[in-house]
């Protein structure tokens, strides 16, 4: 096969072309492949509420207890005694002796967990599951179901690293499910030889995957299309089919195709002559030096090629602006917190009822239902006592809260651009409060300008104060802004005394010409600001520096440096690309609080 076909045959398998390019097809084959070896693949991620995914769930849990293996689904509010197993209190009491119940985990053991609403899974029930999936054969596999929205509302990251398979059916057509085939009853295969296996990790390294697990489920998914095609060892569709499910979904950077421009012929000097043509009855040994061997460049390409036409819509777009697919860092907009009183449930601790804090009595039994024996011992009682407790038995509940967002907009009010920036910032901070209901978030406004800073809107949520402060802000004067950001440091640390997470958007060319104490003087004025945005850095309140200057210069960038904020330059920023700028800020700053 030359290049040029196999390459338009990779990059249509690639693209799902086998039958459909909808990604339900795609999202098929995984799940065969995942049902071929469940506990080696790990799992399978299903991204998008919608009538196909369910039909492939069904079609899963269908596959699995048809088989005898076990398919059982976590509850929402899952507690550690209910997925590792513990005691049954129900059964201790009315026995007398300790009962103990199997965990979720180990019920599931052969077989797989459903996982819904996979993208609010807690941290230490994520970290669980993890550690039994690295049992391999001995843990269960994991079927996460991923309803998020946004691009960093995801699964977390330990556990979709390990899951081989990532199908997004959002945009999913067909509603019926094909049979899937029984569980493990694929062979894996033969093995990849080892010219196969560097050409994947070429395609992984252009694709920007540095993990080494993606390579091992890759290798495992080209060794099982091959079986399932009844084929004796995997070759070329094989391998694009391990890059289109495997190693697409996680690309983080667009692959650079090297391709020979078409009409290379004719750039060529006329003086230069044309290459002999081969004699028609030449030896075979030159026939073979002209052949390119297997695992050669063009084979690498053809699977990149692959890999970039099995890239989505929208991830292509992210890539392309040069961003990478985010990370899971949870949902929510502020900063998690303990709670004794309010929240999502967390697992209960040793504690005193007392400050507030709430028993927990379920928990409290089951830490002292396996000293009863003991400890009727030591004070003579009969076995049918009462149950006898001790201080340390005692459990309180825990909750876990999210702090309210604060965006704190410092805006540059000075010179006679003052009115077109107010007027993009007026229209980011309506459009910010448009979203506060859905994620509790609030907005403070500071202008500084002509020697003095002054916090026009304190935090709210009120749409009209906003318009309101905004309308009657004057323009014009000089640059204090080093009182601006001290300004903006106040109110981001009084937000936090409140329990809340504050981030600040500066909007400004950075170019001050008045101090600290509003005296002119550009050098003072700049070394304050320096050190006041040295403050916010040490205080590590988030940030982002957006230069609305017509021509931007290095004060800006300076000035994020030394926050070690972000910094964009928006020299005809409207108020959609404004709102936008800061949503990525918080997506980012929710990621490092997750």
């Amino acid at each position: 096969m030359s290049p040029a076909p196999a390459s338009h045959a990779l990059a249509n398998a690639a693209t799902g072309a086998e039958g459909s390019a909808d990604p339900f097809s795609d999202a098929v084959i995984a799940c065969r492949l995942f049902l071929a070896a469940p506990q080696s693949f790990g799992g399978i991620v299903l991204r998008g509420a919608s009538p196909a995914r369910d039909a492939l769930v069904a079609a899963l849990q269908d596959a699995l207890t048809s088989s005898g293996r076990a398919a059982r689904r976590l509850p929402g509010h899952v507690d550690d005694a209910r997925l590792l197993g513990g005691i049954d209190i129900a059964a201790s009491l009315a026995s007398g002796r300790t009962v103990t119940e199997t965990g979720l985990i180990a019920q599931a053991r052969g077989g797989a967990l459903i996982v819904p609403m996979a993208e609010r899974l807690e941290a230490g029930i994520a970290g669980r599951l993890a550690q039994a999936l690295d049992e391999g054969e001995d843990g269960p596999a994991l079927i996460l179901l991923d309803d998020g929205i946004e691009a960093d509302e995801t699964p977390p990251e330990s556990l979709r690293e390990r899951c081989a398979f990532w199908c997004d059916l959002s945009a999913a057509r067909e509603g019926a499910c094909p049979p899937l085939g029984a569980p493990g009853a694929m062979a894996d295969g033969a093995p990849l030889d080892d010219v196969a296996r560097a050409v994947l990790v070429s395609v992984a390294g252009a694709l920007g995957i540095a993990s080494v697990r993606p390579l091992l489920f890759a290798q495992g998914a080209a060794r099982v299309h091959a079986a399932l095609a009844g084929r004796d060892g995997p070759g070329e569709a094989d391998l694009a089919a391990a890059v289109r499910l495997v190693l697409a979904p996680r690309a983080t950077q667009l692959p650079e195709l090297d391709a020979p421009p078409e009409d290379a012929h004719e750039d060529a000097p006329e003086s230069e002559p044309p290459p002999p043509e081969p004699p028609e009855d030449g030896p075979d040994e030159d026939k073979a030096e002209t052949e390119p061997e297997p695992g050669d460049t063009p084979l690498e390409e053809m699977l990149i090629e692959a890999a970039a036409a099995a890239l989505p819509p929208d991830l292509l777009a992210q890539l392309a602006q040069g961003r990478a697919p985010r990370r899971s860092g949870g949902g929510g907009t502020g900063k998690r917190r303990k709670s004794g009183l309010r929240g999502k449930p967390l697992g209960a601790r040793p504690g005193m009822p007392r400050g507030g804090a709430r028993l927990a009595l379920i928990d409290t039994l089951r830490a002292a239902v396996p000293w009863q024996e003991v400890r009727r011992r030591e004070v003579g009682a009969r076995g049918d006592g009462p149950i006898q407790m001790r201080k340390e038995d005692l459990r309180v509940r825990r909750f876990e809260d999210k702090a309210a967002r604060v965006t704190i907009f410092a805006l540059d009010a000075s010179g006679s651009a003052a009115a077109a920036r107010l007027a993009e910032a007026k229209g980011a901070v309506e459009l910010m409060l448009a979203q506060a209901y859905v994620t509790r978030s609030e907005v403070a406004v500071i202008a500084f300008r002509a020697g003095e800073a002054e916090l026009l809107l304190p935090p709210t949520r009120s749409l009209t104060r906003a318009r309101r402060a905004l309308s009657e802000l004057p323009g014009g004067g000089g640059t204090p802004l080093a009182m601006g950001l001290n300004a903006a440091r106040e109110c981001a640390e009084m937000v936090m005394k409140r329990g809340r997470s504050p981030s600040l958007v500066i909007l400004t060319d950075g170019r001050a010409n008045l101090d600290a104490l509003g005296q002119p003087g550009r050098r003072k004025a700049a070394e304050d600001a320096e050190a006041a945005a040295k403050a916010i850095a040490r205080e590590g309140i988030e940030g982002l520096v957006i230069d609305i200057s017509a021509r931007a210069g290095p004060e800006g960038a300076r000035l994020a440096e030394a926050m070690q904020a972000r910094y964009l330059a928006l020299p005809r920023a409207d108020a959609g690309t404004l709102a936008g700028a800061i949503n990525l800020v918080e997506n980012a700053r929710r990621e490092k609080a997750a």
